[in-house]
């Protein structure tokens, strides 16, 4: 009998308003089984977001002490909020054998590449700039400065794209989730 295969971590990174979140919602209507880390913030909940399902809202205090712990697989500041993956909570599923999915930013996914060489970095690509300026302009929920913010820093992590193990454009929603499951051998 062959030896079972664990699953590894698999990474899903691009630039702010590509889809990530939108891909990673149908991917687990599909397949609820993918196990998808729930990330700390510093930053407040927008309308319709609860604690511990889309994030776990923590003060700055509290995520100081994440760090302080080791408590945290990476973490980063982005547009003045810091985000965090918790580092136990990913160790016990990947041990029990489950696949695990974190959606996270450039600089996380670098951080995660440097703790967990083996894991499986994806790079979820706009189908054109003209796009990504369309998605991140018409979401309506970011001041002016932060969409400046975001379409400065999204330059910056198009430029990271070869740093990942494969890229997806995101042309469409299923597609690119169903690929995704294929690279995670969900499918």
């Amino acid at each position: 009998m062959a030896a079972e295969v664990r699953p590894r971590l698999t990474v899903l990174s691009g630039p702010s308003g590509v889809g990530k979140s939108t891909v990673v919602a149908h991917m687990r209507k599909v397949h609820p089984e993918v196990w998808l880390s729930v990330s700390a913030t510093t930053r407040k909940p927008r309308p319709g977001e609860r604690h511990g399902v889309q994030y776990f809202f923590v003060n700055d205090d509290e995520f100081d002490k994440l760090i302080a712990n080791g408590e945290l697989l990476e973490w980063a500041e982005f547009a003045g909020n810091r985000y965090g993956t918790p580092r136990g909570a990913v160790q016990e599923r990947l041990e029990s054998g489950e696949p695990v999915l974190l959606e996270i930013d450039l600089q996380g996914a670098r951080l995660v590449r440097e703790s967990m060489p083996e894991a499986q970095l994806v790079f979820l690509a706009p189908p054109s700039w003209e796009e990504l300026v369309r998605r991140l302009t018409g979401r309506g929920t970011e001041s002016a400065e932060v969409i400046e913010r975001r379409l400065a820093a999204a330059k910056i992590e198009l430029a990271a794209e070869s740093e990942f193990d494969v890229t997806l454009v995101n042309t469409s929603v299923e597609d690119v989730a169903r690929e995704l499951l294929a690279l995670m051998d969900v499918v």
